[in-house]
């Protein structure tokens, strides 16, 4: 049974349990032992062990893990299975380089469509993904059900933006657009941030400390 509370460290974890067992589902592998996959993660067994029992019992004691079930308990825990659908606000060089190139029906999500401004996007199609005019944005979300906007906009607007979709009844978004948004106002909506500066600087840190 899953456990009410489940801490940050774990949920960031699973996308990389998902990762490697969907690589050794697609290389044939039946089965795996804790001791087995915590090597290939660089973790250690009784880790994968108390992070899978936080959603239950996946394992049997001398045989291990079972490959295929296992990845599929894992996407279900993800929400890989909820038809969950996207939006892209801002179909500028990131917000389309993410419409052409970042596989969403991979992991669990539909892409309906893209916003924008510039009225060389507005009523074209960018990977075969509708481009609209941000004008129409509040009907487009009453009528059809959207879980997450993908906020690639100018930063001059990303707040302004976070809001309009937190009144539109959003579920989440994927803020990529460097700028810190007003989470307390905005309790019924989950924020992810990606910061790539972040990032960088964490890598330039450890490259430095050498």
């Amino acid at each position: 049974m899953k456990k009410d509370k489940i801490s940050s460290a774990v949920i960031r974890r699973l996308p990389r349990y998902y990762r490697h067992l969907d690589d050794l589902y697609r290389a044939g592998t039946i089965r795996i032992s804790s001791g087995a996959l915590a090597q290939s993660m660089g973790l250690t067994a009784s880790q994968i062990r108390q992070d899978l029992s936080c959603f239950g019992g996946f394992g049997q004691q001398g045989y291990g893990y079972n490959v295929e079930r296992l990845r599929g308990e894992v996407a279900e825990i993800l929400g890989m299975n909820r038809g969950h659908t996207v939006l892209i606000l801002g179909a500028g060089n990131l917000g389309r380089a993410l419409i052409e190139n970042f596989p969403f029906r991979a992991n669990g999500f539909r892409l309906v469509a893209a916003f924008d401004v510039n009225p060389d996007l507005v009523d074209t199609k960018l990977g075969g993904v509708p481009v609209y005019h941000v004008d129409g944005l509040d009907t487009f979300v009453r009528e059809h059900r959207v879980s997450v906007a993908v906020l690639t906009v100018p930063g001059s607007v990303a707040v302004a933006t976070a809001r309009r979709l937190s009144k539109l009844g959003g579920d989440g978004i994927w803020n990529f657009t460097n700028v810190e948004l007003p989470e307390q106002e905005m309790p019924d909506v989950k924020v992810e941030n990606v910061h790539f500066a972040d990032s960088l600087l964490t890598l330039s840190y450890m490259i430095s400390e050498e």
